[in-house]
């Protein structure tokens, strides 16, 4: 493990792997190195528990954040258990068009803890409203 050095955000209850003279990514982890108890959940979309979606894509994902975090507290877990998160966006333009709100969205909801992530852009979701699905792994020491 002489490779992995330790990251100034790591948490104790996982290792970000961080390879030397990499850049720093922000807002994300390239890597996690964790053990326990697993905890997935499906693509979860930015609706409310009436099946209603917020306009605009930050918004959406402030309530999708929400909704992981509901889920994640189901099995004994919270945002500081995440280990990967994989967005789905219909239009990357809009991921990338307010970053000061998304990342605003993201710390109020998960806070400074920041996984490893992928975003992909995609043609379109099963729900016809959503602009982002996000699938999110947990690991609970």
């Amino acid at each position: 493990m002489n490779d992995v050095k330790k990251h100034p955000a790591a948490t104790p209850l996982h290792r970000i792997l961080q390879p030397p003279h990499w850049p720093r990514p922000k807002g994300y982890a390239n890597g996690i190195l964790a053990q326990g108890r697993m905890v997935l959940t499906g693509g979860l979309v930015g609706w409310n528990e009436e099946g209603i979606f917020p306009d605009g894509f930050v918004p959406q994902v402030r309530q999708t954040l929400i909704n992981i975090k509901a889920v994640l507290k189901e099995a004994g877990a919270g945002p500081e258990h995440l280990v990967r998160l994989t967005w789905y966006v219909t239009s990357i333009e809009d991921y990338l068009g307010d970053p000061k709100g998304l990342g605003a969205a993201y710390r109020e909801i998960i806070g400074q803890h920041y996984p490893a992530m992928a975003t992909v852009e995609v043609t379109r979701l099963v729900e016809a409203k959503a602009l982002v699905e996000i699938e999110a792994t947990a690991v609970i020491p």
